[in-house]
């Protein structure tokens, strides 16, 4: 019996590695759609206009929904924000979407996070794009630049914390 010897294009790797080639590139540009510096700045909410209507005797107060670390959360959070999970996770996307499943399309929502540097914040984006898939027409995501910290806590709004 004659063997040839295998040619290249018969190897197993290099087609795998050309299709892994061809798949970084939109894997690196389903990480970036995760960063908070994707949203719209129609969408965005300055914490201090967030504070007014928080303080505000009359008006329409949204659903405030954090959507970054439990840990963060609990060491201060707005007060009557409630927690879900992280944006990031899909048991936190799953609870988001069943926590909203049956309210108005046009319902006041605030998302937050505050967990680092708005460029980084890896969970306001996804929990965004998930109420925007939903048919929610009025979200705001609050714009928190540094972290909740400096951004909200060292301004001396209000805060809640423990869970």
């Amino acid at each position: 019996m004659t063997t040839f010897p295998r040619s290249p294009a018969r190897s197993p790797f290099p087609g795998k590695l050309l299709a892994l080639a061809m798949l970084l590139p939109l894997l690196a540009s389903l990480a970036l759609a995760q960063h908070a510096d994707q949203i719209p700045a129609a969408r965005l909410m300055q914490p201090d206009a967030l504070n007014q209507i928080l303080s505000a005797k009359d008006g329409e107060k949204p659903l405030i929904i954090h959507v970054g670390f439990h840990k963060l959360y609990s060491q201060a959070h707005i007060p009557g924000s409630e927690y879900l999970g992280p944006g990031s996770s899909d048991e936190g996307l799953q609870a988001l979407r069943k926590r909203v499943e049956k309210l108005p399309r046009d319902k006041f929502i605030v998302l937050y996070c505050g967990c680092c540097p708005w460029g980084h914040c890896p969970n306001v984006q996804p929990a965004d794009a998930a109420l925007q898939a939903l048919g929610f027409k009025n979200v705001k995501v609050l714009y928190i630049a540094n972290n909740l910290g400096a951004d909200w806590v060292d301004k001396g709004y209000p805060i809640s914390k423990g869970d």
